[in-house]
């Protein structure tokens, strides 16, 4: 049997045993660094100091090396190339303009382009007060946006502000006629665009239809906004074709949404049986106040845009205005990716069509012609 003190004995040889080879290397190493560094010894003081500075310039730098890791995300982030930024200029309001908004983006997505991806759209809306537009394209010019796209008194504006940024128009004028290009193929300069037929272009065939879906009306009223740049051309044209129809036409002029009220009044003052509603910009995004008072004073109206028709207005003929934003969307891409306005021909549309409303016509009490319904491209009903 084991006695108490011969255990304690063999724990301490065993705990001995277990640490003695750490202890006796830790021994002869701090012996030689008593030997090396003496408390009295100047030049083992100045060795402890240099080691302690580089101690402390270690861990400084892994500190600095840490702190540069952790901002090196937002770093990244602030060097990444801003997007490209598409001035998007307009006389009209935003209000009843999404649907042009919607096929210039869905233009700009077939170019490979989606807002908020790898392209930026700064948005401007005159709201029909034509004086504000210089301001908002020296405005566009000075954010140095990479094309400005817009309507054709937005494109008065912009050419003004700038001789040097691509400016891509959508109009229903003739741009040669109007000054934007020097041709439709080779239109130079800094400008090119799309041209829907409007307005000078169609407004005889548009009273010709409106003849034909109401032959016994005697009186016309043709509706002119006096800001519109093709106002004049389109009434002169429009008064020809009366003449040669046999009809007696009533100007009315409307500059704003305000002027709307009286201009109506003023038609059934004349007598007036229907309607030709002139081109413009101002008549197409106040669509829906012009079809409401045409069907409260049941007026037969002839209407520039498909989308009158659409928002309850009785019919149109038209090329498309939504086709032509959506080919100002390509256009936009190509720009984008270094093509020269100077050297894309002004695109012009190949159809026309034909709409025509049953519901609004059933409310109107009118029977469309078998034969102007055979040819409508559109029905709605």
């Amino acid at each position: 049997m084991t006695s108490p003190s011969s255990c304690a004995s063999i724990a301490v040889r065993r705990t001995a045993s277990l640490r003695s080879p750490m202890t006796r290397a830790s021994i002869i190493l701090r012996k030689k660094m008593d030997c090396r560094v003496k408390p009295g010894n100047d030049e083992g003081k100045a060795l402890q100091a240099s080691r302690q500075v580089r101690r402390r310039e270690f861990i400084a730098l892994l500190g600095a090396s840490g702190m540069a890791l952790s901002a090196w995300p937002l770093a990244a982030r602030a060097q990444r190339p801003a997007l490209p930024v598409i001035g998007f200029l307009r006389s009209t309001t935003a209000t009843g303009s999404e649907y042009l908004v919607d096929a210039f983006r869905q233009g700009l997505k077939e170019a490979g382009f989606v807002e908020g991806q790898n392209v930026a759209v700064e948005y401007r809306w005159a709201d029909n007060q034509l004086g504000r537009l210089p301001k908002m394209a020296a405005d566009l010019v000075r954010r140095q946006v990479k094309v400005i796209v817009c309507n054709h008194p937005a494109a008065n504006a912009a050419r003004v502000a700038t001789a040097t940024i691509p400016i891509l128009f959508v109009t229903g004028e003739d741009p040669v006629k109007r000054g934007l290009v020097a041709s439709l193929n080779r239109p130079g300069g800094n400008l090119t665009g799309v041209k829907f037929f409007s307005g000078s272009q169609l407004g005889a065939k548009r009273l010709e239809l409106l003849v034909e879906l109401a032959p016994k009306t005697a009186v016309i009223a043709v509706l002119v906004d006096p800001n519109y740049v093709g106002h004049a051309a389109e009434l002169a044209e429009v008064e020809a074709a009366g003449r040669t129809l046999g009809r007696r036409l009533v100007v009315v002029k409307a500059a704003t949404d305000g002027e709307f009220a009286a201009a109506f009044a003023r038609m059934v003052q004349a007598g007036a049986g229907a309607l030709l509603v002139g081109a413009g910009p101002l008549f197409t995004s106040q669509r829906r106040a012009l079809v409401a008072l045409a069907v409260r004073h049941a007026i037969l109206a002839m209407y520039s845009q498909r989308e009158h028709v659409e928002a309850g207005g009785l019919i149109s003929y038209s090329a498309s205005t939504s086709g032509a934003c959506r080919q100002a969307g390509l256009y936009t891409g190509k720009i984008l990716d270094g093509a020269k306005p100077s050297e894309l021909p002004v695109l012009q549309p190949t159809t026309f069509e034909l709409v025509i409303n049953l519901k609004t016509a059933k409310a109107l009490g009118l029977t469309v012609p078998p034969t102007l319904l055979a040819r409508a491209d559109a029905v709605i009903e």
